[in-house]
């Protein structure tokens, strides 16, 4: 069960990328402004990440490990995203103080935000209650956890 669940987080995550791609820019026909591309793109960048790091739990979990191959990386990446976030933000108030207008950069701005709540849960706490054990640890404690990311992170934070 468990091993499923994780290839449906890893496979989902990288399958909502070019679908939200397609319904966005194509079906919805939100304009590709730089706004509009820069949120895309922090958005998409994460959702790889969280991918990334479901295909290496998974792997953890197959092989027995105490924590995933790659911590290091996602302890980098989990400043760049800040970074990335603020370079996203910068580059859409440029946007729109040059004259975008406001509807040709909501979609960056929404995407932007979505990105920084994904961050927070892959990187901090479990935002996603998406089945039913999840629900009632949330209902029974009235916090949300850490993720398995945070603690995964901690993990190898302490080791020698």
């Amino acid at each position: 069960m468990i091993r499923r669940r994780l290839l449906s987080l890893a496979v989902l995550e990288l399958v909502n990328i070019p679908l939200f791609a397609f319904a966005l820019f194509g079906v919805l026909g939100a304009p590709a402004s730089p706004a509009n591309l820069a949120g895309f793109g922090v958005f998409a960048l994460l959702l790889a990440e969280g991918s990334a790091y479901w295909w290496l739990k998974l792997r953890q979990t197959a092989g027995g490990g105490r924590t995933p191959a790659g911590m290091a990386v996602f302890r980098v990446l989990r400043w760049i995203n800040v970074a990335l976030f603020a370079l996203t933000g910068a580059l859409v108030a440029v946007a729109l103080v040059e004259g975008e207008q406001w509807t040709r950069a909501a979609v960056g701005v929404a995407l932007g935000l979505f990105a920084i709540l994904e961050h927070v849960n892959y990187f901090h706490v479990q935002l996603m209650h998406d089945i039913r054990a999840d629900l009632r640890r949330l209902l029974r404690t009235r916090r949300p956890r850490r993720s398995h990311l945070a603690r995964d992170l901690a993990r190898t934070a302490r080791r020698p």
